[in-house]
């Protein structure tokens, strides 16, 4: 489930767009993926960033919502911003784009959302696509413990570089100007069972965790230095798929 936010006030866009991690001056012109992180740089919520008459929204997982609102609301201080719960519902899809409804910024194999009075989708398996594309899930591949960028999200348009300081921006940075990354997600395939949450292995060391599966394929958080051969989880067979999407 869903739930979406408008942000109020005079200060409303300069308020979001000095925490938020891509510049949200481009939500004039349809969705912008973003994140807030910790000062440390760690993943706190993920969500879409809209503009509806002139104002913004924030559509975010309902089981992060309450965090990330009370987090924007411990840096408001006298900023003249108002954040406030909606009753607009979201509906999604990959079939024609009904009228009103945003391209997913993320992957143009994702589709549409739209926003209105309406909730549902098309009966896509948007877990296919997440794992065929390496795309992470709030709650799933994304928790606190997550640097964006091993997650993905420079691929997935979800941080502009150019725009400035947020929270977090500093080390999120460091870690984009390092030759390459040495740990992050990619998308695997997989033969025998294996659940989620199933460690990886190579040669008896750890290598990563198995998160969504779909069919023979799922997205793995993986050590790249170790994830160059065969690997185990729990018995099955997990081989990195080369070309694959990966963060």
């Amino acid at each position: 489930m869903r739930s979406i936010h408008q942000i109020t006030g005079a200060d409303a866009a300069s308020f979001l767009q000095g925490l938020v991690t891509n510049d949200v001056a481009k939500a004039r012109d349809g969705l912008v993926y973003a994140a807030m992180l910790t000062p440390q740089g760690k993943y706190l919520a993920d969500f879409f960033v809209f503009e509806r008459g002139g104002i913004l929204h924030l559509d975010a997982d309902a089981g992060v919502a309450p965090g990330l609102v009370q987090r924007l609301n411990m840096y408001r201080l006298r900023a003249d911003v108002q954040i406030s719960e909606t009753d607009l519902t979201l509906r999604r899809g990959t079939g024609p784009a009904p009228e009103g409804a945003l391209a997913d910024p993320r992957h143009p194999d994702l589709g549409w959302r739209l926003y209105g009075s309406e909730a549902g989708d098309d009966g896509t398996d948007w877990d296919a696509l997440r794992v065929a594309h390496c795309i992470p899930e709030t709650g799933i591949e994304l928790t606190p413990d997550t640097f964006i960028l091993e997650a993905g999200f420079g691929r997935l348009n979800g941080v502009d570089f150019r725009k400035g300081c947020y929270v977090g921006q500093e080390v999120t940075a460091r870690m984009k100007h390092k030759t390459e990354l040495r740990k992050g997600l990619a998308t695997v395939s997989v033969e025998g069972d294996a659940e989620p949450g199933t460690p990886i292995t190579a040669e008896g060391k750890p290598v990563g965790t198995l998160h969504t599966r779909a069919g023979g394929r799922a997205i793995a958080y993986l050590r790249f230095d170790r994830a160059s051969g065969p690997m185990e989880a729990e018995g099955a067979r997990v081989l990195r798929q080369e070309g694959a999407a990966e963060a």
